[in-house]
């Protein structure tokens, strides 16, 4: 197919109307516009948010402040204390987490947080440790692993 072959698909296409041109062509005297008023005025019409003088939706929201980071990273956040119901010497994966119902799902990255104590030693492989997770694991005698 060649450039000059291409064609718009049938119906994309309209002829525009031809107003003020006679009262036989069906858009004559008024144009269409009616009579009278601000829409029938040359360069007439209100503004986009307009709402006849009345406080407009766009006024009436709260203003957003701040903004959104498209970078922003959501965990499934599991306390230190929850590490607790394991057993001794086992070894943690995001897969256990869920499995005891302390994550919601597998497809986020895991983060431990350091929140209550540890009371045993506990092998624990996530995607992120807070520093004081970290801390109290290997205090605990377990072993921190990063996914």
């Amino acid at each position: 197919m060649k450039q000059n072959e291409l064609k718009p698909p049938i119906g994309a296409k309209h002829r525009s109307k031809r107003v003020g041109r006679g009262d036989g062509s069906g858009h004559g005297s008024y144009s269409g516009k009616g009579s009278k008023g601000q829409k029938a005025r040359s360069g007439g019409g209100v503004r986009l948010g307009f709402e006849g003088g009345q406080l407009p939706l766009i006024k009436r929201l709260p203003e957003n402040r701040g903004f959104t980071n498209i970078f922003r990273v959501e965990y499934n956040i599991v306390n230190a204390k929850n590490l607790n119901v394991f057993p001794p010497g086992s070894e943690i994966t995001p897969k256990e987490l869920f499995q005891a119902g302390l994550i919601k799902s597998l497809e986020l990255p895991t983060k431990i947080l350091g929140d209550g104590d540890i009371r045993h030693s506990l092998s624990v492989k996530a995607n992120k440790f807070s520093a004081t997770a970290e801390k109290k694991i290997i205090a605990a005698g377990g072993k921190v692993e990063k996914i």
